[in-house]
């Protein structure tokens, strides 16, 4: 392995649902609490093995599901898993079906958002040190081509490639919100991957999202009631799923040896456009485990 590669050793990180991690076969499990410059993430972090390839699992709304996507501490949770030594993230997420093709069980291998939220942090940098990162393509293909071929290998319906429509929330859409985003080209629709996935991006970490569809959002005229029971029921079936996925995926990641080719781990390599000398001191530090690679 290059010693020094930005992005090595590997090391997976997987955002998602309680019951993504109950995963058989993994071992050295351990929850343990990450503190970050940006406030506390949705919970501990539970680190463990899986067929060799080091693991940690985020819950994205802490467990028991305490936490609105609204309220999510977007950058608390990119910050403790970069502490932690991810250098890939896997999003696991419940979204709403926006197209015919796409029925509830299927899994999506997403490769493009459309954010429309509002109220949330979207960047770790700001006043005293400002960046600007490419979200041109904002999932990383090389995670996509794992997770596309660990879907095949165990049976699970999918698509490779779709755009994901990031709502504000809590509440679901109107039938008219959801008429519009099928006529943008939208697959799915979620509250959850923006803006995980820009600030994925300036941790200079990899991102791809398996977005899991437990309904046909308001538009299909046999579904334009979404209740929240009839999405947990989804929800439990695709967990099984997700585990499934997860386990195969895992061991594929283990041998990368240097960088990730699509660039995810050099991602601010360009990107810092205020003056060294013009740089906040207090910033820089609490930019410390996100952007300290460029920032030294």
């Amino acid at each position: 392995m290059t010693e020094h590669a930005p992005g090595t050793p590997p090391k997976l990180g997987i955002i998602g649902g309680s019951g993504v991690y109950d995963i058989p076969g993994l071992a050295d499990v351990r929850w343990r609490a990450v503190e970050t410059s940006w406030g506390k993430p949705s919970d501990e972090l539970m680190f463990g093995t899986l067929d060799g390839q080091e693991i940690v699992f985020l819950p994205r709304h802490g467990r028991g599901h305490r936490i609105s996507p609204t309220g999510l501490n977007f950058r608390a949770n990119i910050d403790a898993l970069k502490r932690a030594g991810v250098t890939e993230i896997v999003s696991v997420s419940a979204v709403g079906s926006l197209k015919a093709e796409l029925p509830p069980g299927h899994f999506v291998i997403v490769d493009q958002f459309i954010d429309r939220t509002f109220a949330r942090e979207k960047s770790f940098f700001g006043t005293g040190c400002v960046a600007h990162v490419s979200m041109a393509h904002p999932v990383c293909s090389r995670l996509g081509d794992h997770l596309e071929a660990a879907a095949k290998s165990i049976g699970v319906p999918h698509a490779r490639g779709g755009t994901y429509m990031v709502m504000e929330g809590p509440q679901f859409s109107s039938k008219a919100e959801s008429e519009l985003y099928r006529q943008w080209g939208c697959s799915v629709i979620g509250m959850t991957n923006m803006p995980e996935a820009k600030l994925a991006r300036e941790a200079e970490l990899c991102y791809a999202t398996v977005a899991m569809v437990t309904d046909y959002d308001c538009w299909h005229p046999d579904h334009d009631h979404v209740t929240v029971d009839a999405v947990i029921k989804v929800l439990l079936a695709n967990a099984d799923k997700a585990r499934a996925l997860v386990k195969a995926v895992a061991p594929r990641l283990r041998d990368r040896d240097g960088a990730c080719h699509a660039g995810c781990h050099t991602a601010l390599e360009a990107a810092l456009i205020t003056a060294p000398a013009a740089r906040d001191p207090a910033m820089v530090a609490k930019l410390k485990s996100i952007a300290g690679r460029v920032l030294k």
